[in-house]
C-alpha cells in the first residue's frame, strides 16, 4: 500500500535522509519513531512532494506519486501536520469540510453527503461541540483534533500523521490512538510519527525507527522497541519492562532510583523478615 524506496534528501550540503526504504501494508498502523533531527518530518514532506527528494521513489496505493497530479494525490493521501497556524477565522466545521475538497465538483458542488461526513468526523473525534467555534480561537490541542477530523473526512486510503498527539492531554492522546486503530482496522493505511516509544509499542502494528537519516530498525513493536534499539538512538537512557503483559519503556534513571528506594524499604530488608512473618501470622 505504501512503499518508500532509497529516499535521499539534503538541505544544502547537509544530508538528512540517506537511503530510507520501508513498506506499510493495507490496514496497518505504522509508527515512524526516532529522536529529534532524525529526518521524520523531512521524510513526510518528501513523500508528500512538499520537498523534492534527490533520489528515491514513493508508491502509494499502487501509484508512483511523482506521476500523480496534486488533485489525484489529494484523493490518495490525507496529511495532519505537526502544527497549523490558521490564516482566517474559519469555523471548525468549515475546516473539516475542506477535507472533502478532492471529492467536490467546485465550490458549489458541496452536497448534503459531504456535510454529513463532516459532522460524522467531528463526532468520531468527540468535538461536535466545537463545530461553530472559530478555528483560530482554539487551543493547539483542539486544533490538532480538528485536523485529525479533517483527515478522516477526506476519506483517503492512506493517512500521514505527523505527531498527531503532541499537543494533547493524556486522555485525548489515548482517544486519538484508539481512533487510529479503528481507522486502520477499516482497511486504511496509516503512517504516524511519534516521539513516544510507549505509544508505538501499545498501538502500532509495525514500527520504523529512524536515526541519523537512515532506518535503524523495522518490524513488529515487540521486536523493535527493545533496549538494544533504544540505546542505539537515545544512548543508555531507557529500560524496557513488561507490566501485565504490556511492553513499557521507562527512563533508566527512574527505574534505578526506585530500585534503590525499594532495597532500602523495611519490607525488602531481611532483618525484618521475622517481624513481618509474625505480623502476617497474627493477622
Amino acid at each position: 500500500m505504501l512503499h518508500v524506496h532509497d529516499m535521499h534528501f539534503q538541505y544544502g550540503s547537509f544530508p538528512v535522509l540517506s537511503g530510507v526504504s520501508f513498506s506499510v501494508g493495507r490496514g496497518e498502523l505504522c509508527g515512524l519513531f526516532g529522536p529529534n533531527g532524525s529526518g521524520k518530518t523531512t521524510l513526510f514532506k518528501c513523500c508528500l512532494r512538499f520537498l523534492h527528494a534527490e533520489r528515491g521513489s514513493v508508491v502509494v496505493h499502487g501509484e508512483e506519486i511523482s506521476r500523480c497530479s496534486i488533485e489525484h494525490l489529494a484523493r490518495l493521501v490525507a496529511y495532519v501536520p505537526q502544527e497549523h497556524k490558521p490564516p482566517f477565522p474559519y469555523l471548525v466545521r468549515e475546516v473539516v469540510l475542506m477535507g472533502r475538497t478532492p471529492h467536490l465538483g467546485g465550490f458549489f458542488g458541496i452536497r448534503r453527503h459531504d456535510r454529513e461526513i463532516t459532522m460524522d468526523a467531528l463526532a468520531t473525534l468527540g468535538i461536535s461541540d466545537l463545530a461553530d467555534r472559530p478555528y483560530n480561537q482554539l487551543s493547539g490541542g483542539q486544533r490538532q483534533m480538528v485536523l485529525m477530523a479533517r483527515a478522516i473526512a477526506q476519506d483517503t486510503p492512506i493517512l500521514f500523521l505527523d505527531e498527531p498527539t503532541s499537543a494533547l492531554d493524556f486522555q485525548n492522546q489515548m482517544r486519538i490512538w484508539e481512533i487510529m486503530r479503528d481507522v486502520a482496522e477499516e482497511g486504511k493505511t496509516i503512517l504516524a510519527c511519534s516521539h513516544d516509544p510507549n505509544h508505538v509499542a501499545w498501538f502500532c502494528d509495525r514500527v520504523v525507527v529512524l536515526g541519523n537519516g537512515t532506518v535503524v530498525a523495522e518490524g513488529h513493536p515487540e521486536d523493535v522497541i527493545s533496549e538494544v534499539v533504544l540505546e542505539e538512538i537515545y544512548q543508555d537512557v531507557c529500560s524496557v519492562r513488561m507490566l501485565d503483559g504490556v511492553q513499557m519503556v521507562m527512563p533508566r534513571c527512574v527505574t534505578e532510583r526506585n530500585g534503590k528506594q525499594e532495597s532500602n524499604h523495611p519490607l525488602h530488608d531481611t532483618r525484618f523478615a521475622g517481624t513481618c512473618g509474625d505480623v502476617d501470622a497474627k493477622t
